[in-house]
């Protein structure tokens, strides 16, 4: 099958972006949120964007001409899906959410159209039997931010067909991504199991008083080499994502160990969600 169109869900700091990696790869692109501020800012943002890659030499004004053409912003999900080959789902982390999505994908979009969902940690065999088209739905997780970062999770549930893994890969690949098959589903996949590891633990650290935050930050990126601690890549990410996604898996398996550390609980509460509030593990406020 030749994908021509992909619909996004969700006009959000990954949406947005994901609408916008599509348009400049060279598919027909269409970006949903019922939000019309969220429709704004993501206007806003392609319209800051485009101008600043071309000044850095890596896009085109053919490219810039198609993005002007072919990116659609809009309001309903009828709009954006009707005429999709491809979905991908860029909601909130809430599996009742996103069960009521594909839903209503399946109904809106062609019978051929695979329904792919971003979920950092959700299975697709948790949404897919809200489907009619079980083996078209899967997860293609991307990573924040998706226009940078070079890795996508293509994870094949037992539901999910070879020819849709296939298909999805090689739009990963249109979108210069470096595709990672992931054969079995598990929760959290590949990398986001490793990073909650790092991450548990460096909350550990934290809430015992053992080091400051600053200081685990150096002393995981001068030892292991990684270009941002694990407090730095929370900010980015979200804390907020992650204290949902600690909850989510929390209410499944009733483990008091899966609960968010109490830092991060804390700055949740206070809506210090990082980066994109101006203050989390630290403050942005001031730069």
């Amino acid at each position: 099958m030749k994908i021509k169109t992909i619909c996004v869900v969700g006009a959000g700091l990954m949406g947005q972006q994901l609408a916008l990696l599509a348009a400049v790869s060279g598919f027909e692109a269409y970006c949903a949120d019922t939000s019309p501020e969220a429709l704004k800012k993501a206007e806003e943002f392609v319209a800051g964007w485009l101008p600043k890659q071309k000044a850095k030499g890596k896009i085109t004004d053919e490219q810039i001409e198609h993005v002007n053409k072919s990116l659609h912003f809009v309001g309903t999900l009828e709009e954006a899906a009707k005429n999709a080959d491809m979905v991908i789902e860029a909601a909130v982390e809430n599996l009742a959410i996103k069960r009521s999505i594909f839903a209503q994908l399946d109904k809106i979009a062609p019978p051929h159209a695979i329904l792919a969902t971003n979920s950092s940690y959700l299975v697709s065999s948790k949404i897919a039997d809200a489907t009619a088209r079980p083996d078209k739905v899967l997860n293609m997780h991307f990573f924040n931010p998706a226009l940078v970062m070079k890795t996508v999770e293509v994870v094949q549930g037992p539901h999910v067909s070879d020819e849709t893994v296939d298909a999805v890969v090689e739009v990963a690949r249109a979108f210069g991504k470096n595709p990672a098959r992931v054969k079995k589903e598990i929760y959290g996949f590949l990398c986001n199991r490793i990073f909650s590891v790092l991450t548990k633990e460096a909350c550990y650290l934290l809430d015992q008083g053992i080091a400051s935050i600053e200081d685990i930050d150096t002393a995981v990126k001068g030892a292991f080499g990684h270009p941002m601690g694990p407090f730095e890549l929370l900010d980015m990410t979200g804390v907020d994502l992650e204290y949902n996604l600690g909850m989510e898996r929390f209410r499944e398996t009733g483990n008091l160990a899966d609960r968010p550390s109490p830092s991060l609980t804390e700055r949740f509460g206070r809506g210090d969600y990082g980066r994109k509030t101006g203050k989390g593990y630290y403050d942005y406020t001031k730069k």
